[in-house]
């Protein structure tokens, strides 16, 4: 016989403990895991109505966004809006080449604004059609036009396409105009300003974000959802040691110390996120010529920086087949976001630096997702808690090689760009390195695609 029927029954004995004890073992890591959620902590509006509201610069861009407008998205801005003070804020909007009804719900929030006297600006920008021409307008090769900042050449279609980062660059700064206008025209200026997309949100999300670290950060992230418990924003995050988001659920982080501070509820120190709404200290978005001998300017030492603009890296540079989001490299541009190991204390110098994620906070791309991820106390539930720190430790297992050869790949190309530096031009160079990713995207049909 080739198997013994003792030696069967006596491996199966040897067996049954090992299994109990896997089993006791999984359960009590599901426990620790369970337990070591932090509990959610909101601001409450209601509970903090006599503290001094900061001036806010709110800010979004449109494209197809009619639904989450009116199911949710205008009412939450007015409640916000009424709670800061009417004096207190200003509203930027930006859309265009909306298919649906965008144009018609931002309409609507604009008369609601003027009702109240509140300042704002509603820019309703071409149509669909439009877009669409502007899109197929590629300059021909050889040609001046072919200079132009922002088209990459299409080798499959053999024409020049249009960059979508650069593309929608300038769709925010668009959006962002009217804070340098009130600064020029009125000496008027902000603290914060405060980007939101097309996200589920309310008045304590905001608060909330606009306190974390006490309110003192170059910029503060919340976390956004599309569906339950996924996290949506990879694009964007980097955390602390320049890595993307190892998985699209709790607690994300290939960092140690990010996962901690995620379990806590604490603020997680990033290089860069985004994550559908964002708040920034406004300082660097002004021009500081404007600013001569104030106090501020000159202890932050930016008195004569430009203002921070959106951007997308060099033609060059995407050529190469790399591309970076423009909502992580305006963190690589801004002065406040770079320090070294070192949490600033508060009342130091420099506390009003670095980039935070607040846990705290999560918006969602619809109102169902919404209600799913604000009710809780704790965050996410149980099961999502212990699949999700499962698919952490599986992704940071599986992924370490696949994170090397990908970061391999995009210094190589970075490299061999700064060696091709024309001869005579200055040499090249691209702060925002940790955004590059190796992708090349452009604006297509009625949306974008890689190439």
């Amino acid at each position: 016989m080739l198997f013994s029927p003792r030696l069967t029954r006596r491996s199966r004995t040897y067996q049954r403990p090992l299994l109990w004890l896997l089993a006791v073992a999984f359960v009590i890591d599901a426990l620790r895991t369970i337990g070591s959620r932090g509990s959610t902590v909101r601001l409450d509006p209601a509970s903090s109505s006599t503290i001094k509201k900061p001036s806010v610069f709110i800010v979004s861009v449109h494209r197809n966004t009619e639904e989450i407008l009116r199911s949710a998205w205008n009412e939450n801005l007015l409640k916000l809006v009424d709670y800061l003070g009417h004096g207190n804020v200003y509203v930027s909007a930006v859309e265009s080449g909306s298919q649906d009804h965008t144009k018609e719900a931002l309409l609507d929030l604009k008369e609601s604004l003027t009702a109240r006297g509140v300042d704002h600006t509603i820019e309703l920008g071409t149509t669909v059609w439009e877009q669409l021409d502007e899109l197929n307008a590629w300059p021909e090769p050889g040609t001046p036009m072919a200079e132009r900042p922002g088209w990459i050449w299409h080798a499959e279609e053999e024409h020049f396409a249009l960059r979508r980062i650069p593309y929608l660059a300038r769709v925010r700064n668009q959006a962002m105009a009217p804070l340098l206008q009130i600064q020029r025209q009125r000496q008027k200026t902000f603290d914060y300003v405060l980007w939101i997309n097309d996200v589920a949100f309310d008045t304590a999300d905001v608060m909330t974000l606009l306190k974390t670290r006490g309110g003192h950060f170059a910029a503060a992230c919340a976390m956004d959802f599309k569906a339950y418990p996924y996290y949506y924003d990879t694009f964007a995050l980097r955390d602390i040691n320049g890595d993307k988001a190892v998985s699209d659920q709790w607690p994300w982080f290939r960092s140690a110390d990010a996962r901690t501070d995620v379990k806590a509820g604490r603020s997680v120190r990033v290089q860069s996120c985004w994550n559908g709404m964002i708040a920034f200290d406004a300082q660097p978005f002004y021009d500081k010529k404007k600013q001569q001998g104030s106090k501020q300017g000159s202890k932050q030492g930016m008195k004569t920086a430009d203002p921070l603009l959106f951007r997308g890296v060099e033609d060059s540079l995407a050529e190469f087949h790399l591309e970076g989001s423009e909502c992580c490299l305006i963190h690589a541009d801004n002065p406040l976001s770079r320090f070294g190991d070192a949490i600033p204390e508060s009342g130091s110098e420099n506390e009003n630096v670095g980039v935070w994620l607040n846990p705290n906070v999560r918006v969602a791309y619809s109102a169902p997702v919404y209600e799913q991820v604000r009710r809780a106390s704790l965050f996410p539930g149980a099961f999502s808690a212990v699949r999700g720190i499962w698919a952490n430790r599986w992704e940071r297992a599986r992924s370490s090689i696949q994170f090397m050869l990908e970061s391999q790949t995009v210094l190589n190309r970075l490299r061999r760009w700064r060696s091709e530096t024309p001869e005579g031009a200055p040499p090249r160079s691209e702060p925002g390195a940790v955004c590059l990713i190796n992708e090349m995207q452009i604006m297509w049909q009625n949306g974008w695609k890689h190439l």
